[in-house]
């Protein structure tokens, strides 16, 4: 069982407040105040599932009160369930974060994104417009002009040498790589280093990228 010492450790790794650990077990935030100061002994069930909210969210529990952000992991999602899942994920993180947050997607076809997303892209939308700290970058081929997130995204033409038909998803400290086949599968890496890489070579082909010759395109 984790120690009252690594659920305020872990919480502080995750930046979270007893209020968001409230929201992620149903554990009411006074309760988790007294677990937390010593003034109330817990059943092993709740301390389950305040350690499972810790351990889904990355941090892993060591010996001796230890706690450490785990350096890194693959998650996989497939199919329309999954790309739901996918886009859970990115909210979760967002709201995880509690910061201003700067989204970057690269290779994108939107079309694609709507065939395996239609039903669940207006809510998230508009989940991802109330947090108010989003901003987004897309790169899309040159001369592609569906735009389907112009209300809250800047848009620029990537150069058709560049372009792949594997987009890829920065999010936090999160790398999505999606691969749009008979069955799609979205693989999300949660390794710093990669996910750096990434964002520098996202911004480089940012800059030499225009802004498309339109006017539903942000910024244009």
């Amino acid at each position: 069982m984790i120690t009252t010492a690594q659920i305020r450790g872990a919480r502080g790794v995750l930046n979270w407040s007893q209020g968001d650990l409230s929201e992620r077990t149903g554990i009411s935030s006074t309760s988790i105040g007294s677990i937390e100061n010593g003034l109330t002994q817990p059943r092993d069930s709740t301390i389950q599932l305040i350690q499972k909210a810790f351990e889904d969210s990355g941090i892993e529990f060591l010996p001796d009160d230890g706690i450490r952000k785990k350096t890194g992991f693959i998650n996989f999602y497939r199919g329309e369930n999954g790309f739901s899942a996918f886009y859970d994920d990115i909210y979760e993180t967002a709201k995880a974060l509690n910061k201003p947050l700067e989204f970057l997607v690269s290779n994108v076809d939107e079309q694609e994104f709507m065939k395996w997303g239609k039903e669940v892209f207006d809510p998230h939308s508009k989940r991802m417009n109330d947090l108010g700290n989003i901003s987004y970058k897309i790169l899309v081929q040159e001369g592609d002009t569906n735009f389907i997130a112009s209300a809250y995204a800047e848009y620029r033409w990537l150069p058709r040498e560049f372009f792949s038909s594997v987009p890829f998803y920065v999010y936090g400290g999160k790398l999505a790589i999606i691969l749009f086949e008979t069955e799609l599968t979205v693989m999300v890496l949660e390794y710093p280093t990669i996910t750096d890489a990434y964002r520098k070579q996202f911004e480089a082909i940012w800059e030499v990228s225009k802004a498309p010759e339109s006017k539903e395109a942000k910024n244009a």
